[in-house]
């Protein structure tokens, strides 16, 4: 007798909400999924069509208020009511996003799982004299909160945000499961197939230094600006690649009063074989967060052989090991004088050998497997 695989329904996010790091950890653990445990999983993605509605409106349309109204409504209304009606068709949910939390309210709890990247969108309620929000932010966080203690299992990627889970007594750690993210075959030292062009083919002409990531405030974008502009009194041919992130009305100012406008190139929408280019050309990789819950872009830049300089902070540390070189959270003076000695003499970054060993202990067939025995388990339970 066959056994007839169960079904997993995997939430992602709305792709219009343009978080490049959430797509592609659903898009990861949905294909090694379907690849590797098709005979106990059957995996389907689930997403349905986001709807503007304010976004519609005279006046309104290109306004920022308009679309985070529209993701409040999607997110809070659209896709719930859809993942209900199509509850009865699966064994098992997983919702890849922990800030989607909120959709376990008309799910069955005792199947389903999420994946808890960080502890940000909770700290409001946390610690609310550092994180002030209105109200309404508020109300909205107790609702996803309230969704993720209801979780059958919670996965997590470091040992820093299990730290901090239970530091604020968050999930019962019975529930816990470590599911480290991974690297996709694109990011390695050697290109496997050629990278489309960059709409600038001028960068690899030139040294650069190079940040991927969001531009929200715990990414320091601030200090990445400051130490750049620095830098470039002492080298002029330097430029800055930032790839993804839309700038703030604070950063662009801060660009325009830095005068750095023509040594800044920003992508969004980049392939991956484009990203995995660029890791490899850059002189220094950065990171200069003061938070992360993993921190994707160092495990990815290691994978490359790029030299990666990070923030000294338990979470980087750990993903990082000794294979990145780190720095005081915005101590502006020593990212400027570590960046100048690694342009200057690059030997004396760590080896090519010590950053792929420490790339290599990442993998998203691992992350897969880990994440498939949790819901088989339940199936026991």
């Amino acid at each position: 007798m066959v056994n007839t695989p169960h079904r997993l329904a995997l939430f992602y996010d709305y792709p219009e909400e343009d978080w490049p790091s959430m797509d592609l950890c659903a898009q990861m653990l949905h294909k090694h999924l379907k690849h590797e445990h098709n005979n106990e999983l059957e995996t389907i993605k689930i997403c349905p069509p986001f709807v503007s509605r304010l976004q519609q409106l005279p006046g309104l349309s290109q306004q920022k208020v308009a679309f985070n109204g529209d993701r409040l409504l999607n997110r809070f209304w659209d896709y719930p009511h859809h993942a209900k009606s199509i509850a009865h068709q699966f064994k098992f949910f997983h919702i890849c996003d922990h800030s989607y939390a909120q959709m376990i309210h008309v799910l069955p709890p005792e199947r389903t799982g999420i994946y808890c990247h960080d502890i940000d969108a909770f700290r409001s309620l946390l610690n609310p004299p550092q994180e002030i929000r209105p109200a309404w932010y508020r109300a909205m966080s107790r609702r996803i909160l309230a969704g993720i203690q209801k979780a059958a299992v919670v996965f997590y990627s470091t040992a820093e945000v299990r730290r901090q889970i239970e530091q604020f007594s968050l999930i019962l750690p019975e529930r816990l499961v470590q599911a480290p993210l991974g690297i996709s075959t694109e990011f390695s030292p050697n290109a496997h197939a050629p990278a489309a062009p960059l709409p600038n083919a001028q960068i690899s002409q030139t040294p650069f230094l190079l940040h991927v990531g969001s531009c929200i405030p715990r990414k320091r974008i601030d200090v990445l600006l400051e130490v750049f502009a620095t830098l470039r009194q002492a080298y002029p041919n330097l430029s800055l690649v930032k790839v993804s992130g839309d700038w703030s009305v604070a950063q662009q100012t801060q660009i325009a009063q830095l005068d750095l406008h023509k040594s800044i190139h920003h992508f969004h929408g980049l392939e991956r074989s484009q990203i995995a280019a660029l890791y490899r050309q850059a002189s220094v990789v950065l990171q200069p967060s003061e938070a992360e819950g993993f921190g994707l872009p160092i495990i990815e830049a290691l994978a490359c052989g790029s030299t990666v300089v990070a923030s000294d902070i338990p979470v980087l540390r750990e993903v990082g090991g000794n294979a990145a070189i780190y720095c005081p959270v915005g101590d502006i003076k020593t990212w400027i004088e570590t960046l100048s000695r690694l342009i200057d003499l690059p030997q004396q970054a760590p080896s090519l050998q010590t950053k792929l060993k420490q790339a290599s202990k990442y993998s998203w067939s691992t992350h897969a497997s880990i994440i498939a025995q949790a819901y088989l388990k339940l199936r026991n339970s």
